[in-house]
């Protein structure tokens, strides 16, 4: 049958169009057949379809069983009638009716086609609901089809047949496309229409900043490097936080790439928007302090009942803090979870804070409070079994342990005490430690004061001596302090 042969080619260059495999293609010719069958013979025809793949012939038997009195035409035969063909049938056999595939007419032709193209669509529309169910936030690249009414259509490259658009809330409203440009866009969401799945791409969901860098970045696509938070105002500035698994890689060196070749072509396909990149930290204090770069945090103050974080920056800062609109430190507040309320020192001094915490804003090192094991220090490893017999295996362990602590220590030495106790000197800072130099010459003078004091309690020649001690201690304070006294006398007797 050559119409039938060459009804079988357009159907198999449907399937290979649409990625059907054959059993799909065999199974949407049976039920277009099936289809029309219903259409001669009503809609609860049985039938027996077997179609030839290689000489294009369909086999069609329609089931009829035999009765005594025909209930229902599309399955039911009288004896009668049943015994015109053959006299052997008895009630209840069933009889097989062949049917030729040219006798079929106008209206079963077209209901035909009808069932496979619903077919066709049913199955492609299971096949993107099954291919991009699990694809969300991964990146899509496809070519722009139309603009209505403010959405892009999108084409893409890999799924031609599915829709996709990029609503108008989820565009960049700093870019314009134009009708063919190529574009890429993160993937949102499916939803679900009358017609079927429809993709939700996006190009403002702070998903598309990280997939980009999951394209650009390696250590991020083999899940060496994670971002852990990220906070987005589209247009305008990004803040992400990243965390390495492997301490020998710096997570944010791998995100910059040699010379900012990375992040920068991030920034292209973000059209020029901002980027900033923080290392992730699990204590919200180090968070916030980094969170709110590139301002320079003097102090941090934590509720964590409340979740709320107190920044304080110094005046020349403040503005840098708060960034453009208040930029700054509302994405790092959306970063870090935590609520932020950010003052400048003089606001902050106001409400009665002490001075001592505004000196010279330290490194944000010297303000980080991180334990870490006693064998990343310079000790011998006998060292280290003794602090580890005693129960010592961290560096906050030992933080507060005296040099007679040490010694009770089976296994240290002096020498070790007294390398254990310079290295906690030299890793520990306390805040409020280092003074201006004016607190500094009233303690020199005040010490100078004393041994004078001193002085006139003894002899003359032992006062010349305890001045002189007093004069060597003291240095130019002393003489600071002197001329200080001197000023004071002189402006009395005025």
């Amino acid at each position: 049958m050559a119409n039938a042969a060459q009804i079988v080619a357009a159907f198999r260059d449907v399937a290979a169009t649409k990625s059907l495999s054959d059993e799909e293609m065999a199974d949407l010719v049976k039920d277009g057949i099936l289809a029309g069958l219903a259409r001669i013979y009503g809609a609860t025809v049985q039938a027996e379809i077997d179609i030839d793949e290689d000489t294009g012939d369909f086999d069609i038997v329609v089931l009829r069983r035999v009765v005594e009195e025909v209930e229902d035409p599309a399955t039911e035969i009288s004896l009668e009638e049943a015994r015109w063909d053959d006299e052997t049938f008895e009630v209840g056999d069933v009889m097989e009716i062949p049917v030729d595939f040219a006798a079929f007419g106008r209206n079963a032709v077209m209901a035909v086609k009808q069932r496979i193209v619903q077919r066709v669509r049913e199955n492609e529309r299971d096949r993107i609901r099954e291919e991009f169910a699990d694809r969300i936030g991964e990146l899509l690249s496809g070519e722009l089809q139309q603009i209505e009414r403010g959405k892009l259509v999108v084409m893409l490259n890999r799924a031609r047949d599915a829709e996709a658009i990029i609503p108008w809330k989820d565009q960049n409203p700093r870019e314009r496309f134009r009708q063919g440009d190529p574009i890429r866009a993160v993937l949102k969401k499916v939803e679900e229409t009358p017609k079927g799945p429809r993709l939700i791409l996006s190009r403002a969901d702070p998903l598309f900043v990280s997939a980009l860098f999951k394209l650009e970045v390696p250590e991020i696509y083999q899940g060496i490097v994670e971002i852990r938070e990220i906070s987005r105002e589209v247009g305008g500035r990004t803040k992400i936080a990243v965390y390495s698994r492997d301490e020998s890689i710096d997570p944010v060196g791998a995100c910059v790439g040699l010379k900012g070749s990375r992040v920068q072509a991030v920034v292209n396909e973000l059209g020029g928007e901002r980027i900033d990149i923080v290392p992730w930290h699990p204590d919200p204090e180090v968070f916030a302090r980094r969170a709110l770069a590139p301002a320079r945090v003097s102090k941090v103050l934590s509720d964590s009942e409340r979740q709320v974080i107190t920044a304080i920056v110094d005046e020349d800062q403040l503005s840098l803090a708060i960034g453009r609109n208040g930029q700054n430190v509302r994405l790092a507040s959306q970063l870090i979870g935590w609520q932020i309320d950010l003052y400048g020192s003089r606001e902050w001094l106001e409400r009665g804070s002490e001075l001592a915490m505004f000196s010279d804003a330290p490194s944000e090192d010297q303000y980080e409070t991180a334990d870490f094991p006693l064998s990343e220090l310079e000790l011998r490893p006998l060292v280290l079994a003794a602090l580890s017999g005693a129960g010592y295996d961290t560096f906050l362990q030992i933080i507060d342990l005296e040099r007679r602590d040490f010694l009770k220590i089976e296994g240290i030495g002096e020498e070790d005490a007294d390398r254990l106790l310079q290295l906690i000197d030299e890793l520990t800072v306390m805040e409020g430690e280092a003074s201006s130099e004016g607190d500094g010459d009233e303690e020199d003078a005040e010490e100078a004061s004393a041994s004078a004091e001193d002085a006139e309690d003894a002899d003359a020649g032992d006062a010349s001596e305890a001045v002189s001690a007093a004069n060597e201690r003291t240095g130019e304070s002393v003489a600071v302090a002197a001329e200080e006294a001197s000023d004071d006398e002189g402006k009395s007797g005025a």
